[in-house]
């Protein structure tokens, strides 16, 4: 069995090291006063009230099978069995101890038959809506099901991610420093290893830690958390099946109404079945990738999106030979050509194997041990670790939506209106369940609003999400921003002879040190009246010089505006102030 699989729920070195007392009670907060719990992202959230017992750490089977298990378990009948196996098997594939300390558990049954909100699921949209909702005095509970409120963001997606990046690009900057003068300059040191099990179960603790704090801002603002599975049982009713401390739920069953209820439940990744691809099971999902303990040394990412290319990233910065299969020409082709062009080609040129219009067609050996990989394009690849990225899907399974006649579009995710609402007037949908811009800020910013235009002053009464003009990042190496929209989306909105772009392709003064450069290119879409439509930057520290930049655009910024706001020199963010008009038009 390969040892990447087998992870263990703590290290003792690592226990040993924080102070001995145990890996939980020195990164959670002692639990004897808080008594509730709190939630921010999408999928997962729960808190039971003590470790995961050694019979459910990680088998290896769990693992590869965990993701289509989860998904074939969301039938339409929710059996207490049911949804206890598709629990055990959700922790198990996680791997994660539960989000709360011995003295917070979730309550164990509602303290009341009515609430003003009722909130299904514990991810950041559910934190923004209901903990807002509260904040104007409104009773609120939030349900969730799967043992840790923060939902995708906080433990597989978002948080777990940028440490992993930051990781990989402290390696960088390891083989970087004797450039720059450090250790023995003539004779460049290998980088040193890096111990992903370590810091995998360091990156965990942290998560722990995060769940923990979301459990006592829930309950500071008076939210009230119930472990267990919420269904709908009419426009304003709510059947929630308890999870008991074993994991299962048979802890009883009870009813809630709400004059409000909101949908946050998130989404969950897919993998391919074994009908349409033999051996497609063997690999692991996005959510695996947080599950592995030892860095596999021969990896194969499926998947041409953001998540596919930062976690194929991660793997080839960190030195596992890693092959990224993309089923056309190039990754990332949702985004401006300027970033999926520059990354495509730097990071090919960094070590990371793209195979262009390559499909899997079947996938050979056995659970833990080394895979073949069978494609339509080229030889068989073999490798340690098979991960699919190639999409998501919304958690609305057994929900009790088409109870209650809840409209889903043909991707399954829930139809709401400008003020999330669906076509059931008490019932509202936010976050990733609703297919819209799948971003924990997007999430967080629509549930709040929507419980201001609920329950806030009048001037709030059409507060909503604009889903327009959203920044966002990849973390890529380097990493990528965009905001607005690209070139192409320009074109087919205000016609070709109506927009011009501004570009600068240049290497970072960071890198005139070193013999290996990575490249800078930054994008300026204008459109009709020189209004700044698009900004989209690729190049050393781009994650964090977007946000400024993403104000102006929002506030809808002129090139002028930009032009006339004085550079910071030396930088590179600079440039995106002093390009100047170009005669190239798309």
């Amino acid at each position: 069995m390969a040892p990447w699989l087998v992870p263990r729920l703590f290290s003792p070195a690592l226990d040993a090291q924080i102070g001995g007392s145990g890996l939980r009670s020195a990164l959670l907060p002692s639990s004897t006063s808080d008594s509730t719990t709190t939630s921010t992202s999408s999928p997962p959230s729960n808190a039971l009230p003590r470790a995961l017992p050694a019979s459910r750490a990680f088998s290896t089977a769990a693992l590869a099978a965990a993701a289509p298990a989860r998904s074939g378990l969301r039938s339409s009948k929710l059996t207490r069995t049911t949804a206890a196996s598709r629990l055990e098997q959700t922790t198990t594939h996680l791997a994660f101890s539960t989000s709360s300390s011995a003295s917070m558990p979730p309550l164990a049954k509602p303290s009341t038959n009515h609430y003003d909100m009722v909130v299904i699921g514990g991810g950041s949209g559910a934190m923004g809506v209901s903990r807002r909702a509260a904040a104007y005095g409104k009773k609120v509970c939030v349900i969730e099901e799967d043992g840790r409120l923060g939902g995708t963001c906080v433990n597989v997606g978002c948080v777990p991610k940028k440490l992993m990046w930051h990781a990989a690009d402290m390696a960088e900057h390891l083989s970087e420093a004797p450039e720059y003068g450090f250790g023995d300059v003539n004779n460049k040191p290998a980088v040193p290893g890096f111990a992903w099990n370590y810091f995998a179960e360091k990156r965990d603790a942290y998560v722990r830690r995060l769940n923990g704090i979301y459990d006592r801002n829930l309950d500071k603002d008076g939210v009230e958390y119930l472990s267990g599975h919420g269904k709908l049982t009419g426009a304003n009713e709510v059947e929630i099946t308890m999870r008991g401390e074993d994991g299962k739920f048979t802890a009883g069953t009870h009813k809630v109404t709400g004059d409000r209820i909101v949908i946050a439940t998130g989404g969950r990744p897919i993998i391919p079945s074994d009908d349409k691809i033999p051996g497609a099971s063997l690999g692991v999902d996005s959510d695996g990738f947080f599950a592995l303990r030892e860095q596999p040394k021969r990896v194969v990412v499926v998947g041409a999106g953001y998540i596919a290319v930062e976690l194929a990233g991660v793997f080839n910065t960190l030195g596992s030979e890693t092959h990224l299969l993309i089923r056309h020409d190039t990754f990332l082709r949702p985004f401006d050509p300027i970033i999926s062009e520059t990354l495509q080609d730097h990071m090919s040129k960094t070590g990371l194997r793209v195979h262009q219009k390559t499909n899997i067609t079947r996938v050979e050996g056995e659970r833990g041990g080394p895979l073949t990989i069978h494609t339509d394009n080229g030889s068989p690849i073999e490798a340690d670790c098979l991960l699919w990225a190639i999409g998501r899907r919304p958690n609305t399974d057994n929900l009790g939506l088409e109870h209650v006649g809840v409209k889903l579009d043909q991707g399954g995710n829930i139809v709401v209106d400008k003020y999330q609402k669906t076509n059931v007037d008490s019932v509202f949908a936010i976050g990733d369940i609703q297919g819209k811009a799948l971003l924990t800020p997007v999430a967080i910013a629509a549930g709040r609003k929507l419980s201001n235009r609920l329950y806030g002053h009048a001037s709030l009464k059409d507060d909503h999400m604009d889903y327009t003009n959203i920044p966002t990042v990849i973390f890529s190496h380097p990493t990528s921003g965009t905001v607005g929209l690209s070139e192409p989306e320009a074109v087919d909105k205000f016609g070709k002879d109506k927009v011009k772009v501004h570009t600068s392709k240049f290497v970072s003064m960071y890198y005139g040190m070193l013999e290996h450069k990575a490249p800078s290119a930054f994008k300026m879409v204008v459109g009709p009246g020189d209004k700044v439509v698009g900004l989209h930057i690729v190049g050393l520290g781009a994650d964090e010089m977007l946000q400024g930049f993403a104000v102006a655009v929002k506030m809808g910024a002129t090139v002028k505006d930009f032009q006339e706001t004085c550079a910071i020199h030396p930088t590179s963010a600079e440039e995106v102030v002093t390009m100047v008009p170009t005669t190239h038009k798309p």
